[in-house]
């Protein structure tokens, strides 16, 4: 390629080529191309970097939010930090979230490079035309959904205070109910128990409460507050009431060890050990409430509730996810925008020659399929030539074949004229 001696090409710089390089562009044809071509690459390259970096960000703390260490009510982990309340960062989940935001990154960085550098010039026109928009949707919609996964981190760390209130209530909510219901459980259990066993627990509870009453009166006895006592110290009636309490001790200690009142301390012990299990149980399932979905549905419900609380439309939501839109798809966009540049015609000329090397010819706008779309037609000489010249060493071939199957035809008539005896005999 010449130079133009009146006109000398800034050098660009590292990071400029690294930026022409995000977005798929060549660097050996764009450092001969013109400044503004310079610039356009490296402005989509630049979107397409800061985009891997949202992306990198908004995984990782996807990864923190899903696997950081949880409790049955959000705030219990937030401590006074220099006058602000914040959570403690849990060390172990921070190195793998950036391990894994940093792939994460990754990924998408190479797929909205493949995104940008597969999306063509169109019509070579700032129009964007119908035909031009079909043939981009492929990737808009994965731009499209690109720019959703890393929206919703965005927005549950925006509203990470008001999603914190809302689902320490939402916790405690769920916390109480679950509670209740262990209780209520556990209070229907005792009493079915205590149901079928009614007349040896009303026994028991008689008994107790006549051993309550005797050491009440014993009491007195002894001390002398009794109406008609003898005065302080154990007497004959203090003696009586001991000897009738102690009887009763014993028919309840016999009631006691009898195999039905174990059975019903064992499905008394159970009913505890349930209710303390569901009460335990209620406590993970509050602390599991604390997810990533969980919060995405609540950043939706706070962005569409008014100051009244009713419920509106989540404007702000909806904004910042169009912003992400905005930031993904621009490049494609802008690509089918663009006027073809001497990048553009540089390139299509170095991919002629490619192909015109390589014995590759293209004949545009050859013919029209069943769709009404004009298509190209592609004329690989190389291989034509190579199918050629194998079709005709194999025509010859066979001809070769032929004539020498007719020679040995005739040397086998020969012999038998002159040896007819012979070759009867050998194939008799």
């Amino acid at each position: 390629m010449k130079n133009n001696e009146s006109y000398r090409m800034p050098r660009a710089g590292k990071f400029m080529q690294f930026l022409w390089s995000c977005a798929g562009g060549d660097k050996f044809l764009l450092e001969r191309a013109t400044y503004s071509d310079q610039v356009k690459y490296m402005c989509l390259g630049g979107i397409v970097l800061t985009t891997r970096v949202l992306a990198s960000l908004a995984g990782g703390y996807a990864f923190y939010t899903i696997f950081a260490p949880k409790t049955a009510n959000v705030l219990d982990k937030q401590v006074m930090v220099n006058g602000v309340t914040e959570a403690p960062i849990h060390l172990p989940t921070v190195l793998y979230s950036i391990v894994f935001g940093i792939v994460w990154g990754l990924i998408i960085f190479n797929i909205d490079k493949f995104i940008v550098a597969a999306t063509g010039k169109g019509d070579g026109t700032e129009k964007i035309t119908w035909q031009e928009f079909k043939g981009a949707l492929p990737r808009l919609v994965m731009g499209s959904i690109i720019a959703l996964t890393i929206s919703k981190p965005v927005e549950i760390k925006m509203f990470k205070s008001e999603i914190d209130a809302a689902l320490a209530k939402y916790q405690a909510q769920k916390k109480d109910e679950a509670v209740k219901d262990a209780d209520a459980a556990y209070f229907r259990k005792v009493s079915e128990a205590k149901g079928k066993m009614k007349d040896l627990d009303s026994k028991i509870t008689n008994y107790e409460s006549q051993i309550k009453d005797l050491d009440q009166q014993i009491a007195e006895e002894t001390t002398g507050k009794r109406g008609g006592s003898s005065g302080p110290g154990v007497g004959p009636i203090a003696q009586a009431l001991e000897k009738q309490r102690d009887g009763i001790i014993v028919r309840l200690n016999q009631l006691k060890e009898s195999q039905d009142f174990k059975d019903l301390q064992v499905e008394l012990k159970k009913a505890v050990d349930v209710r303390d299990n569901e009460r335990e149980q209620a406590e993970k399932k509050a602390a599991s409430e604390d997810g990533l979905l969980r919060r995405i549905q609540l950043a939706d419900e706070i962005a569409s509730t008014r100051e009244d609380g009713t419920k509106g439309f989540p404007w702000i939501t909806i904004f910042i996810t169009l912003l992400f839109l905005s930031i993904e798809l621009t490049p494609v966009f802008f690509k089918m925008m663009l006027i073809k540049s001497p990048y553009d015609y540089m390139k299509e000329n170095l991919e002629d020659e490619i192909r015109a090397e390589n014995g590759i010819e293209v004949q545009y706008d050859y013919y029209t399929d069943k769709d009404g779309l004009e298509r190209h037609l592609v004329i690989n000489h190389d291989a034509e030539n190579l199918m050629y010249e194998k079709s005709q060493l194999s025509k010859i071939q066979k001809e070769l074949t032929d004539y020498a199957l007719e020679k040995y035809k005739e040397r086998e008539r020969r012999n038998i004229d002159e040896n007819l005896d012979e070759y009867i005999r050998k194939n008799a």
